[in-house]
């Protein structure tokens, strides 16, 4: 009898043990491993297991060096990720353009939108050596955007899909001299759309007009983003850079103070904060093109701010900005207090005292 009951626990636990195993394991999720060109990708048969077999990029990996296919884009002004660098890249399937209508993009389906994450060894020295952390996919499928994480490899010869997400510690230099160690965070592919979320459908938040109309370096010279892509038969409806809207980069302290901080605002808050996006019930609108002070948050009551208002009245005092809700939520890394809530687990000291300038000079 005791053997049989002996029996029967180590049964129980095993089954329990199995459990527990089953519940960590990543969700199921159809890969295609064999090797695939750029050429052919709207085909259906992705995510793919590997970054490396989308064919994006030539040589080694991890130099980042894009295929022809395979286009250099960058907004003015960068959403803050824990000070990581980042580069990013666009695939148009051959034969496909995107339409500008109404200064928005109507992306053809197959797009692929490419952002890598990396920290330098030494952020003084940028180009030197460098970590690539992460690389997120946007692709426009059938039914509208996808999410796809990969995490590299501690070799940096790969990455790998996780659509679990991932965390890791990350060490450098930073610009003064510091030696700084960051919890990175690579969200899952679910909480993506916690940020991508427009008209609760997932959203790409950086390829808009107003962060593209500006001019970056490609190999074949100096031009304007939109233009380029016009060049490439890859755009249409674009009609020169002074009948579109365009964004400042807010880093750049020569440009008004006004113009960078509702940049550092759209790029890092409108995505929630719009008419369109899952805070809209706020009435707290923080696209570059608000004109209205209540929207803003000027002398506003927040709707439902609960413990991340501290001890604070309104979203903006004019003139007192450590009276204001929002520079207090920025500079907290607190859960419930914390804004943004997820692409962060540090203070962005730089945007902070950006926006504080920017309040402290209302009137």
């Amino acid at each position: 009898m005791r053997n049989s009951t002996i029996f029967w626990g180590f049964n129980f636990l095993l089954t329990i043990m199995i459990f527990m195993v089953a519940c960590k394991t990543e969700p199921k999720i159809n890969l295609v491993e064999e090797p695939s060109l750029t050429e052919d990708l709207a085909d259906g048969k992705y995510p793919y297991g590997r970054l490396s077999t989308y064919g994006f990029f030539s040589g080694e990996l991890n130099k980042l060096s894009p295929e022809e296919k395979v286009i250099p884009y960058k907004p003015a002004s960068s959403l803050f990720t824990d000070y990581a660098l980042k580069s990013r890249f666009i695939f148009f399937p051959e034969g496909t353009k995107t339409k500008l209508v109404n200064n928005e993009f109507e992306f053809p389906e197959g797009t692929i939108l490419i952002k890598n994450f990396y920290y330098p060894t030494d952020f003084r020295k940028p180009e030197s050596d460098r970590r690539i952390i992460e690389t997120r996919l946007l692709i426009n499928e059938e039914n509208g955007w996808v999410a796809y994480p990969y995490i590299w490899n501690e070799i940096q010869t790969d990455a790998v899909l996780k659509v679990v997400g991932g965390q890791m510690e990350v060490s450098f230099t930073d610009n003064t001299g510091k030696d700084q160690v960051i919890n990175y965070i690579v969200p899952n592919k679910n909480q993506c759309k916690t940020c991508h979320n427009k008209n609760e459908s997932l959203a790409p938040i950086g390829v808009k007009v107003q962060h593209l109309n500006n001019e970056l370096e490609f190999k074949s010279g100096k031009a304007n983003q939109l233009a380029h892509w016009t060049d490439l038969g890859k755009l249409e409806g674009f009609e020169g850079e002074k009948s579109h809207p365009a964004m400042v980069n807010y880093e750049d302290e020569n440009l008004p103070l006004q113009d960078r901080a509702m940049a550092y605002l759209d790029i890092n808050c409108s995505h929630c904060h719009s008419a369109e996006g899952p805070a809209s019930t706020s009435g707290l609108f923080l696209t570059y093109d608000q004109k209205d002070p209540r929207k803003l948050g000027v002398n506003k009551i927040p709707v439902a701010a609960g413990n991340g208002a501290g001890t604070f009245d309104f979203d903006i005092v004019p003139g007192k900005a450590d009276e204001s809700i929002i520079p207090h939520r920025m500079n907290s890394t607190e859960v419930g207090i914390a804004m943004p809530e997820l692409g962060r687990t540090t203070v962005h000291k730089e945007g902070v005292k950006l926006i504080k300038d920017w309040i402290n000079g209302m009137k």
